[in-house]
């Protein structure tokens, strides 16, 4: 039997009777549930439509609806590049590739979708690893860095191009190309200096693009302190009018187009005065000269400009160093009392006299002019130059002479100014050919069996000793022949022919056949070095460079012989497969290796080895003049014209 319902206790009653209850609701309230009813789905579905979701999907080409929302605009792929050029995450691609279908969905579908979508792509990314893809995203960025690189350096290439056309100038050069020799084994020796040249060049790009040397078994870049903190791409500089000589047209470009728009010269620490103007005043200029591209001028005169602080002493003696961005100079501190040297503070005429001749400004030759001055005035002792002078008083240090380090390029630059001026400059031959007598008098000297050196001169004293940088003065003593008194002509030939026959008995007498950076004649050594640490060869010229003057003026094929014995040596002994570099013990057949390939590598060993090889047509020596890094100025009659006068009442 089912139980009896339980009333509901909120009926209600009147006066103890029960009132009856409405089963319906009126037709006023019905009309007001119905308008109710009617606007929350008028809202929700207004709502639902007006959802990202639905406005978001993309429709067909062509179908109704694409107006819901505008398309982005397409971003074609980088070549090479995996992802496109605004998509560098992968997961959220994948998804919006997947979500983004033609056909629309609901809210929650989506969501679903896009959630498993999400979930397929983690597990891809955990398949592969998070590395693999950021790798491939730097990838990607480095190569797109790289083609915007890239067409950033065309456009420069172009502007480049106009500008070289634009401002070149003629200036007369002669005998800057050309010079092949008739016989072909010759030729093939040429030819062969030239490989080494460029197979030094090649690794240099290759390894040290920009830096100022290269080291070739480290394969990187190397500076010393002569150039201060910067990378100023030296061996581009010193390197490049060898480039122009051999006919390597298509590294030259690619080292004039870095020197355009690279070179600035804006080291922050100290560089050496002597060392920049040899190598990148004295290279840009002869690249002027060569070339006549105004672009090489214009660096020469900024780089000198940042030089000339240098000069402001007492005296006018310029410092060895000087900070292009304080404007401010000072000497080695390991210089005798502070003081400046001759080869350094001597070394300067050529190239500032140039640039005054260029220029039509006056204060680059007049700087030059007060240094000599100033040296021509004070007295000498036993009529020689020493090596120290302090810029402030004015006085000599030690009584040390030497045409050796520290005094060497000074003696040459007096000779070579009266052959630049077009050998008018009567002074600098004057104080030329005094001082040759006076070292032929105090510091040459003959070995036991025969052999003339010229050794450092300290308190009267003459050391047993010869530098290899001495050896450049046999080609000296033969260049300073015409034009010489006639009772020196005949001397000066001797000691150019005997000097350079003792360097080079200096190179054969080691097992490498190449020369030491001192040797020395005590007891029964001559021409070898005794010490450890003078045995070493750092790629220098100066035996070569004497080579080369004694076959242009003699034209004995000993003197090829010569340089080509020590081009095999080179190839033997410093070659490796990055590029020259020096050895430390010429003595020993297996020398180590110093890791160095020095730019006067490029700027003087090659260039005098390619011209003892070429014909006298090219760079003849009544048009050009070396510096003292080999960079080739013209012989200009009008410098040193003004003050010819002068010259002669001293």
């Amino acid at each position: 039997m089912a139980a009896a319902p339980l009333l509901p206790t909120h009926r209600r009653y009147v006066n103890g009777v029960p009132v009856p209850q409405r089963q319906t609701l009126r037709m006023s309230e019905k009309f007001m549930v119905l308008l109710i009813v009617a606007a929350f789905l008028f809202v929700l579905v207004g709502a639902m439509f007006f959802l990202p979701e639905f406005r978001e999907k993309v429709v067909g080409p062509g179908e109704p609806g694409d107006i819901f929302r505008p398309q982005p605009p397409a971003s074609p792929p980088v070549e090479g590049l995996k992802f496109h050029q605004h998509d560098f995450d992968p997961v959220e691609n994948v998804a919006r590739d997947v979500v983004d279908s033609p056909k629309s969905r609901g809210k929650q579908e989506l969501e679903i979708e896009q959630e498993k979508v999400l979930q397929e792509a983690r597990q891809v990314l955990n398949k592969f690893g998070d590395d693999d893809v950021k790798n491939d995203i730097k990838q990607d960025k480095a190569k797109l860095q790289l083609q915007r690189e890239e067409e950033e350096k065309r456009k420069q290439e172009e502007k480049n191009k106009e500008l070289l056309e634009v401002n070149r100038v003629d200036t007369g050069a002669v005998g800057v190309s050309g010079g092949e020799p008739t016989d072909q084994d010759t030729k093939m020796k040429r030819d062969k200096i030239k490989e080494m040249m460029k197979f030094a060049w090649d690794n240099y790009v290759q390894y040290a693009w920009g830096q100022n040397e290269l080291k070739p078994i480290s394969k990187r870049g190397h500076s010393a302190s002569i150039f201060g903190n910067s990378a100023m791409g030296a061996t581009i500089v010193d390197g490049l009018d060898t480039l122009y000589l051999m006919g390597l047209m298509d590294e030259y470009k690619k080292g004039r187009d870095w020197i355009a728009t690279n070179l600035k010269m804006e080291a922050t620490a100290d560089i050496s005065v002597f060392e920049v103007t040899i190598r990148f005043v004295g290279g840009l200029l002869a690249a002027f000269a060569m070339t006549g591209d105004q672009m090489f001028k214009d660096k020469a005169v900024m780089i000198a400009d940042k030089l000339l602080p240098a000069f402001n002493t007492p005296t006018g003696i310029p410092w060895a160093l000087v900070n292009t961005k304080r404007g401010n100079g000072r000497n080695w501190g390991w210089a005798s009392g502070g003081s400046s040297l001759l080869a350094e503070y001597g070394t300067l005429h050529l190239e500032f006299a140039y640039l005054t001749e260029l220029t039509g400004n006056s204060v680059y030759l007049d700087k030059v002019k007060r240094v000599r001055e100033v040296i021509s005035e004070l007295d000498k002792p036993d009529g020689l130059y020493p090596i120290y002078i302090n810029p402030k008083t004015g006085k000599w240090g030690q009584n040390h002479a030497s045409l050796g380090a520290m005094g060497d390029s000074f003696y040459e630059y007096l000779l070579k100014s009266w052959i630049m001026s077009g050998k008018i400059d009567n002074n600098a031959r004057r104080m030329y050919d005094q001082a040759m007598t006076a070292i032929d008098k105090m510091m040459v000297q003959k070995s036991a069996s025969g052999l003339t050196y010229v050794g450092d001169y300290k308190n009267k004293r003459v050391e047993k000793k010869m530098d290899h940088l001495s050896c450049f003065s046999g080609g000296m003593f033969m260049l300073g022949v015409e034009g010489a008194p006639e009772e020196l002509k005949n001397r000066y030939k001797e000691l150019g022919t005997e000097i350079t026959n003792t360097c080079h008995e200096s190179y054969i007498r080691s097992a490498t056949r190449l020369g030491p950076e001192a040797f020395r004649f005590e007891g029964n050594v001559e021409a070898m070095s005794i010490r450890q640490n003078e045995k070493y060869y750092i790629l220098r010229p100066e035996v070569i460079e004497s080579y080369f003057y004694m076959w242009r003026f003699t034209k004995d094929p000993k003197y090829r012989d010569w340089g080509w014995d020590a081009a095999q040596a080179l190839e033997k002994y410093c070659r490796t497969p990055g590029g020259f570099t020096g050895i430390r013990d010429v003595y020993n057949p297996n020398p180590a290796q110093d890791d160095v390939q020095q730019s006067f590598f490029l700027a003087e060993t090659l260039k005098y080895l390619y011209l003892l090889f070429s014909e006298d047509t090219l760079l003849p020596l009544d048009s050009w003049v070396f510096n003292t890094e080999a960079h080739p100025l013209p012989v200009k009659t009008s410098l040193g014209a003004k003050d010819s006068h002068a010259n002669d009442r001293r």
